[in-house]
């Protein structure tokens, strides 16, 4: 193989698709099923409305257009709804700090119309009337992840990628001057001449395993579901406070609230942020605070059935953008983790990206600010 990628969830797939499509030979390997990891426990959100300017805007913009060429060569095969997002200003002060935010947004290139309390109940009729004034987002969208790495993975089948799942990374083995030439798994050795940790909240762990750490760490995260509804939900809709917590250094437990909608009818709730390592236990507590945070924002809400919640990790990184490229401490390994809750969204920007760097293609992004190295001192 040229490429061995680490991880079949939703960036694992993106790098296999993208290689492939390049010319690549490619292969899969994945301890679990294919997006049975984090990417089973997403949203779907591809945002552009939730990042300050910097480089993962710049890669959040380059992504909404590449998942928009997607939607249309998969003839909406992973659920791709251009909902666009709305952000809440509650208070007079949370709408000044939003509208700082859309003035920098806007010179970067994001589409984005700052919008009063009137406009707000036009976009989200059942929204709660309690609201300072907000901004529209038209860029954001959101994808079914699950039916989206299924999707990729499978076309990078029909271009001669092999998948195998159920399959664990035990060692990476190298060349007599280091140089990493494929790994040796549970099933046997498989030779490459790179090999992509796309491991998702275990990215750190393979890194480590490769003698190149990367301070990859899970970050816990709930989301509740609704019963089906009727389109009550229009877009993509969180208050302004979800941004800093997005952005936020806090181990301890943050919780903001977002809702939005389902082709199948389901209303999802979150978000809440916590390190706690890979403590699944779910918190009865949180789950409460998010439903009234919730019922905050669409009071329609309290009527109606929640039929579970689930549970997943974000793989963090302290300055909080992914790590993407090659690590020239060790020649032949890669990196595409690190996301943290922004990885469906950027998981085709960063295949692509990855698919350019190992094809000799300059990259459409400068990869400094993503290097691997980047946290040794």
């Amino acid at each position: 193989m040229d490429v061995l990628v680490i991880g079949a969830g939703m960036v694992g797939a993106a790098c296999a698709y993208y290689c492939a499509e390049a010319g690549l030979r490619v292969g899969v390997v994945e301890r679990g099923a294919v997006a049975g990891g984090t990417t089973s426990a997403g949203e779907g959100n591809i945002l552009v409305s939730d990042k300050e300017p910097g480089a993962e805007l710049d890669l959040a913009l380059l992504s909404v257009g590449l998942w928009r060429d997607l939607g249309k060569r998969f003839d909406d095969r992973f659920e791709l709804h251009a909902k666009g997002g709305v952000v809440v200003a509650r208070t007079s002060s949370a709408a000044a700090g939003l509208a700082g935010l859309v003035v920098r947004q806007r010179a970067c290139g994001v589409d984005v119309t700052e919008v009063d309390a009137a406009g707000l109940a036009e976009l989200e009729p059942n929204l709660t009337r309690d609201v300072a004034g907000g901004a529209h987002y038209p860029q954001d969208m959101q994808v079914q992840p699950m039916l989206a790495a299924a999707e990729l993975l499978r076309h990078a089948r029909s271009l001669g990628a092999t998948v195998h799942t159920g399959t664990s990374v035990l060692e990476f083995l190298r060349d007599g001057d280091g140089a990493v030439t494929g790994v040796r798994t549970s099933a046997g050795k498989l030779a490459a001449r790179w090999v992509v940790n796309a491991a998702g909240t275990w990215g750190g762990s393979i890194a480590e395993l490769a003698g190149a750490p990367v301070p990859v760490l899970p970050r816990r995260g709930f989301i509740l579901v609704t019963e089906p509804l009727p389109e009550v939900v229009r877009h993509k809709v969180y208050t302004a406070d979800y941004v800093a917590n997005v952005a936020s250094d806090d181990a301890g437990l943050e919780t903001s609230v977002v809702v939005e909608g389902t082709r199948a009818g389901t209303v999802l709730i979150g978000a809440s942020r916590e390190r706690v390592g890979f403590d699944r236990t779910m918190s009865l507590p949180v789950l409460r605070k998010l439903a009234a945070q919730a019922v905050g924002l669409f009071p329609f809400l309290a009527e109606v059935n929640l039929l579970r919640g689930y549970v997943g990790f974000r793989p963090y990184c302290p300055d909080h953008l992914p790590v993407i490229g090659p690590d020239p401490r060790v020649p032949g390994l890669v990196h595409a983790c690190g996301h943290e809750g922004a990885g469906i969204g950027l998981s085709v920007a960063t295949g692509h990206l990855i698919a350019q760097t190992l094809t000799g293609t300059t990259p459409d992004l400068d990869l400094t600010p993503f290097r691997p190295d980047r946290f040794a001192a």
